[in-house]
């Protein structure tokens, strides 16, 4: 008998092993549980890990330093740097960046090992609602009592456009691969994807363009928090396009020919290479779901409910591929949920604020309710701005131009959305989301001490504004103090 003719048997089955596989698979067996985890993948940590967030942040750390050796001539701190700024060694980031990944994927391998969980590498499909068969594997299938889903999503590529291995039109795991700098990039989509790694090549050289189908950057988020993010890089790309969308991109040898549509009619412009992130769909297809009874929505979604269960009442679906926010914690809260139903413990996902960070400078921020919401669903907000021209320590670091702003209950000053846009605007969000979750007041965050000088201060003076008595701003005459 050969190894793959075995039967494997598992209490739980987890199918994916990026944050939100590996997070369930954890929490389940620290509560007891045979868990098993299958991945195609030969290390831990799926897109997120391997060719997503961790990766694509190490490089914009860099893209950060690199404008700050920048900004620093203008304070009195002079690198001598040429016109072009700081020299990108790309061999040496690629292996700087290949061994934060290694040591991250190490240490949740032996994470995994350590409790005792079955890890299987093979494409997994469903034959039932109790058994997986399994391709390009040393098992054949697996019978379980249990199953979580969390395959996750993958990039979406324009009708008629592909992203061959190696070619010059990319999604974001080409562009994150640097194979060289560009002398001019198209970045299709101005989400937080697109920005993230255009930034990263105009830091390293690239003349940045950007083509965005809607009227803003961001779309979706807050005006207010988007601005000061669109002046920056409209100095450091070399155009954005707005209400543009790319009609055609054909790959000519070691240049791609575009067509782009816009405002002002069509256009055609050569490219060194194309970036192509408009989004990403759901890895809900080839898992035989029918045969397991488990249903999708019109977007090929998998239908969940609070415990994050699906229609077939033993197999849950957890992160992307279950719809909603795309985050990556996000995906390993709603892991734990799941987990804690499989082992008989109440649970249910009902967060009122899920954080989200875009890593641009100026980062941007947020949580809660936005104003955006609260004008679709004729929410009554609020809103306090502290601006950080009057903060000292922004001014210290350069961020004068960022802003901190709290949504609140009109009558009760309860604390219902926070936003933040500036340098450093990551360490903020945490405060709020827990303002928001606790059902905090305005009072609770300006009567706690922030420490001075920081940027968490900005927090507190929002919440002083709201009850006018604003420390480092003019009293508005429009509020009444409490």
């Amino acid at each position: 008998m050969v190894m793959g003719d075995l039967p494997v048997e598992t209490e739980l089955l987890v199918l994916g092993d990026g944050p939100g596989g590996y997070a369930t698979a954890f929490r389940a067996a620290d509560l007891g549980l045979d868990v098993t985890l299958v991945s195609n993948e030969a290390r831990m940590g799926g897109v997120c890990l391997l060719r997503g967030c961790i990766p694509s942040k190490a490089l914009l750390h860099l893209a950060e330093l690199a404008g700050g050796a920048r900004e620093a001539a203008d304070m009195g701190l002079d690198f001598g740097l040429d016109a072009h700024g700081p020299r990108w060694d790309l061999e040496r980031v690629r292996h700087w960046t290949d061994g934060v990944v290694e040591r991250l994927t190490d240490g949740l391998a032996e994470l995994c090992e350590r409790r005792g969980i079955q890890r299987i590498r093979g494409r997994g499909a469903f034959a039932d609602a109790r058994r997986l068969l399994l391709t390009d594997s040393d098992y054949s299938s697996i019978q379980f009592e249990q199953a979580i889903i969390a395959t996750g999503s993958r990039p979406v590529a324009p009708p008629g456009i592909a992203f061959p291995a190696g070619g010059r039109i990319m999604d974001s795991s080409g562009a994150l691969a640097l194979a060289d700098i560009p002398e001019r990039l198209l970045v299709v989509g101005g989400g937080y994807v697109g920005l993230e790694l255009g930034s990263v090549y105009a830091a390293a050289g690239s003349r940045v363009s950007v083509a965005e189908m809607a009227d803003q950057l961001l779309p979706g988020t807050d005006a207010d928090l988007v601005r000061p993010l669109h002046e920056r890089l409209a100095k450091l790309f070399e155009s954005i396009r707005l209400e543009t969308r790319l009609e055609s991109a054909d790959e000519q040898g070691e240049q791609v020919q575009v067509a782009l549509k816009g405002p002002d009619g069509d256009e055609q412009a050569t490219f060194d290479r194309v970036l192509v992130a408009i989004g990403r769909r759901p890895n809900s297809d080839d898992l035989g779901l029918d045969a397991a009874g488990v249903e999708l929505d019109d977007a090929g979604y998998i239908r969940v409910d609070a415990e994050r269960r699906t229609s077939a009442d033993n197999i849950f679906a957890i992160g992307d591929v279950a719809g909603g926010m795309q985050l990556a914690h996000k995906a390993m809260h709603e892991g734990k949920v799941a987990a804690e139903v499989v082992a008989g413990r109440p649970a249910a996902f009902d967060a009122r604020a899920v954080p989200a960070v875009i890593y641009t400078d100026p980062q941007i921020a947020w949580c809660g309710l936005t104003e955006r919401e609260a004008k679709a669903q004729g929410v009554e907000v609020a809103v306090s701005r502290f601006p950080w021209r009057a903060s000292g320590r922004a001014l210290t670091v350069g961020a004068a131009d960022g802003l901190t702003k709290l949504l609140l209950e009109p009558e009760t000053g309860r604390v219902l959305g926070f936003g933040a846009v500036g340098r450093g605007a990551e360490g903020l969000v945490a405060e709020a989301m827990l303002a928001v979750e606790m059902g905090a007041v305005a009072e609770d965050l300006a009567l706690g001490i922030h420490p001075h000088p920081t940027l968490s201060e900005t927090v507190g003076e929002a919440a002083e504004r709201f009850l006018g008595l604003p420390t480092h701003l003019a009293p508005d005459r429009k509020r009444r103090p409490a």
